[in-house]
């Protein structure tokens, strides 16, 4: 299959911009900093486009948080004006790559996510026991520290193989190279 090309111009198009501030938005629009940006959007969405379109944007650091439900995990959050650009950006390429996703991965899905997983995971534990008439086992298993681990070459090698636009894969390089700035500790709801 042929690498996706072209790409960049429908990722900074001010329509797509503007699609992706409303998917950020979305249940935060009393967050002061939603107001904030929402103040000026017109320039803060320009202004986007432009570091965009001149290859000059550079992610804020990601706020590092660390939540204790029901166990301890550290959660990495961008700034809300790199959020609007990551959705742009999985507005253009994530119908590229769902095609190829397995349908029983749930995580980060539009119309999925944990109760379709659930339910997912209850219709193979009643097929596996026959209806609960016999016992079987789970392993339930997480890879550490996936994210920061990932080797971001191997990566962007694998995303090279559909997509075929080198601004597109320069924006990819720039979110997954966001530095972090650890905060303190605590709990937080975004």
């Amino acid at each position: 299959m042929k690498p996706y090309d072209n790409l960049y111009p429908k990722i900074t198009d001010i329509h797509n911009l503007l699609l992706a501030w409303k998917n950020v938005r979305k249940g935060k629009t009393k967050r002061r900093y939603v107001k904030r940006f929402q103040r000026n959007l017109k320039d803060n969405l320009n202004k986007i486009q432009k570091e965009l379109l001149e290859q000059t944007y550079q992610p804020n650091k990601l706020k590092i948080f660390i939540i204790r439900d029901p166990k301890t995990r550290k959660i990495s959050k961008s700034a809300f004006r790199d959020r609007v650009v990551h959705h742009a950006l999985c507005n253009i390429i994530v119908p590229i790559f769902e095609k190829s996703f397995i349908y029983d991965s749930h995580a980060n899905q539009i119309g999925k996510g944990t109760l379709k997983a659930l339910e997912r995971f209850d219709y193979f534990k009643r097929k596996v026991s026959k209806n609960n008439t016999r016992e079987c086992f789970v392993l339930k298993a997480d890879i550490k520290h996936y994210f920061e681990e990932v080797k971001h070459d191997i990566l962007i090698g694998i995303i090279k193989k559909k997509i075929g636009d080198e601004k597109a894969i320069w924006l990819i390089r720039q979110i997954l190279q966001t530095p972090s700035s650890v905060r303190g500790g605590g709990r937080t709801t975004f």
